[in-house]
């Protein structure tokens, strides 16, 4: 006997169609929000990775930054301290040249001339004192000129203001300080290290006696023999 299927099957397919096209719809909804999720927290691990590694290269930049400073300092320091070094060797070298300076002066200083005052300005010196004659500065510029340190001697004044009482003439008198072709820098150093190291004591009064040496010191042979001894 044949059988007849009376129920709606056609009703139950469709249902059963829709029920997997949810299903399926639910799937995917869920894949694509599982997938955004995971997208959305390696973007947040990268960022977090890229931060800690812009911080980080900010801390190295700013290290840099202060060791940059601190040897810009340093260079500023060596900068210093080589230019105190060069002003303290061109002290050291030019040390001797006072000594050279006072001792020419006490050779060229001519019987009836003494200086008054004295000046210089680098390797320019001025002089003023006074002088029996116009003879004696001419003596004077001509034992400069001949000097081996000393040098260009130039009259700047001459006057006579007292002529009943003394009758000696006020001079003011330019010269350069100079350094002989023969001599090195070692032996000038040597030298002039030798007459530092001589005497300290006599020296300043051998100076005075020939800056204050008159016409009642005529004598200055003896003077120049004592300071040479």
């Amino acid at each position: 006997m044949a059988r007849i299927n009376l129920l709606p099957w056609r009703e139950a397919e469709r249902k059963r169609r829709q029920r997997d096209l949810a299903a399926i719809t639910a799937a995917s909804l869920a894949a694509t929000l599982l997938i955004g999720v995971g997208v959305h927290l390696q973007l947040d691990r990268m960022i977090s990775l890229q931060q800690e590694r812009n911080q980080f290269l900010e801390q190295q930049i700013s290290m840099l930054d202060r060791q940059i400073g601190e040897i810009r300092k340093l260079e500023q320091t060596k900068a210093n301290l080589l230019a105190r070094m060069d002003v303290i060797q061109r002290l050291q070298e030019s040390r001797p040249e006072i000594v050279h300076l006072f001792d020419e002066l006490v050779k060229a200083i001519p019987d009836g001339v003494y200086l008054t005052k004295e000046s210089q300005d680098g390797k320019t010196v001025v002089v003023e004192g006074r002088a029996q004659s116009n003879a004696r500065v001419s003596a004077f510029m001509r034992n400069i000129d001949a000097s081996s340190w000393l040098g260009d001697a130039h009259l700047l004044l001459i006057q006579q203001k007292d002529k009943t009482a003394s009758g000696l003439s006020e001079f003011r008198l330019r010269f350069k300080q100079k350094e002989p072709s023969s001599a090195t820098p070692g032996a000038r150093s040597k030298k002039g290290a030798r007459s530092t190291a001589s005497s300290p004591t006599a020296e300043p009064q051998l100076y005075k006696s020939a800056w204050q040496r008159g016409p009642a010191q005529p004598e200055r042979s003896g003077a120049s023999q004592e300071r040479t001894g």
